[in-house]
């Protein structure tokens, strides 16, 4: 009998990949959408049958054409590119199956086979990165999903979204671009582009400065790409004139990717072989971590656009992630993956609840929403509990990850207790910033902004799903613990 589960890490890109043109054929309204959301479904269902059989010891790897790495491409998934698939894959269904009112009335009939075909090979690129175990293939997937992407934010009926999307674009090609000279140098200094074996030639290299060169630009390309802290400044309005759809989907995955690249690029290839590397890397990002969580919580307490102080709220939880990287430890690593897994069910259930707004107010102004929560009790009820786990209240999957970060911080003694100091300040701003929101929903008076009373009960039920997600992972949090903890532990394999 075949064993059809060898070829599940191929699948996982295959089918949104080769579902793209199919929906490009699909004119009558509605049937590239459900394709869309088909593809979408079947891919989520792969990453979850990736990461059982990862739960259950096996580490899947793939051949191309049978022929054997480095010389042929590889695919690979292990415990923290099956967290990440389940994120991307996650996010991209729930997005789509709570957008399609909205996307139907934002996006002319006859160019959504076009918007949903883009949305596919976003999603075929995003999942493509973690799968991948070569870094030029990773190159391509990225360029296939950042292109995508650009398309999708600028496919709604707001025109400010072009400008957002020129800014994006040219940032994202200078990102793509260092990475793409990091890689060169390293081939030239290996002549091989397969990570496992780039690992292992690093050590014969005498001279070692290019190697470092190439980490330089790799480690900014991506931190361009994942809008770290002050590289950020393309998100914000990308996020916020986004339709609230694309916004659900690259809010909650597209930023983690590139984290994903730049810390297994970091810690399976850099730092086993460059002497003093973890340092550098501690010292590089670590004090951006920390500006990110303070200043750009600050900046979101001051905004007045829910999708844009939320653009900046996701600044803030970046340099969460890389704080606990920054400590170069199996605890803080874990904190930092478990934190990529909470975030995305955290601001994925936030701007579905903000979409459901969307779908009764024409504006999303604070002081257009005073008395939202009379009219739209279920919405505001969902956009609660996930602003409680963005803060971290005890009982919801964002208290977890913090709580694993600040334990992680404490280990290195006078810093850490400085660090601990950051993380609860950002926290208690984080906290003001999701209470005016509060406020002005419960407490304001009505100004007769909204038509009609609560959310359709299709996106408001793919909503609470989210919302709820937020409170079981906040109980019940082994899935994302176990798999971050086996992530620490094989990234911090090889480093001294």
């Amino acid at each position: 009998m075949i064993d059809w589960s060898v070829h599940l890490p191929a699948l996982q890109v295959i089918v949104p990949m080769l579902s793209a043109p199919f929906a490009l054929l699909l004119r009558p309204r509605g049937l590239a959408w459900a394709a869309a959301v088909a593809a979408s479904l079947f891919a989520f269902a792969i990453a979850v049958m990736l990461t059982l059989g990862v739960l259950d010891g096996r580490n899947f790897e793939y051949q191309m054409g049978n022929w054997p790495a480095p010389y042929g491409i590889e695919l690979g998934v292990d415990a923290f590119s099956a967290l990440v698939l389940l994120v991307i894959t996650g996010a991209s269904s729930l997005a789509l199956l709570a957008g399609r009112r909205s996307l139907d009335a934002d996006i002319e009939e006859d160019r959504q086979p076009l918007f949903y075909a883009a949305w596919l090979l976003a999603l075929a690129g995003l999942v493509g990165i973690p799968v991948a175990a070569d870094a030029f293939n990773i190159f391509v997937f990225m360029e296939i999903s950042s292109l995508a992407s650009y398309v999708l934010i600028a496919g709604g009926p707001d025109r400010r979204a072009l400008p957002a999307v020129f800014k994006y674009l040219i940032m994202g090609t200078i990102g793509a671009t260092f990475y793409l000279i990091g890689i060169g140098l390293i081939y030239l200094m290996t002549g091989t582009l397969n990570l496992a074996d780039m690992e292992l030639r690093i050590h014969e290299v005498a001279d070692q400065k290019p190697i470092l060169v190439a980490a330089g630009f790799i480690t900014i390309g991506l931190a361009l790409k994942a809008a770290v802290f002050p590289l950020h400044v393309w998100l914000p309005n990308a996020y916020t004139y986004a339709p609230n759809a694309v916004t659900v989907f690259l809010a909650a995955c597209a930023t983690k990717v590139s984290l994903y690249l730049l810390l297994r690029f970091d810690f399976l290839v850099f730092q086993p072989n460059l002497i003093g590397h973890d340092v550098q890397f501690s010292y590089f990002l670590m004090p951006l971590a920390v500006l990110a969580i303070l200043i750009a919580s600050l900046v979101a307490l001051f905004e007045k656009n829910l999708k844009r102080l939320f653009a900046y709220s996701s600044v803030a939880q970046i340099g969460y992630i890389l704080l606990g990287a920054s400590l170069v430890s199996v605890a803080g690593l874990t904190a930092s993956v478990v934190h990529i897994f909470n975030h995305a069910l955290a601001k994925g259930a936030l701007f579905l609840a903000i979409a459901c707004l969307a779908t009764r107010y024409s504006s999303l102004r604070l002081e257009n929403l005073a008395g939202a929560a009379r009219r739209m009790p279920w919405t505001m009820g969902a956009f609660v509990l996930a602003g409680f786990s963005l803060v971290g209240v005890p009982g919801t999957a964002g208290f977890i990850s913090k709580w694993y970060l600040m334990t992680a911080a404490l280990d290195h003694g006078s810093v850490g207790v400085v660090l601990v100091m950051a993380i609860v300040i950002s926290s208690l701003i984080a906290l003001a910033y999701v209470w005016r929101v509060i406020e002005a929903a419960y407490f304001g008076e009505p100004k007769g902004a909204a038509s009609g009373g609560e959310a359709p009960v299709g996106i408001l039920a793919v909503t609470w799903i989210a919302a709820l997600a937020n409170l079981y992972y906040g109980l019940a949090p082994s899935l994302p613990v176990t798999l971050a903890s086996t992530a620490a532990e094989s990234l911090l394999r090889h480093v001294p």
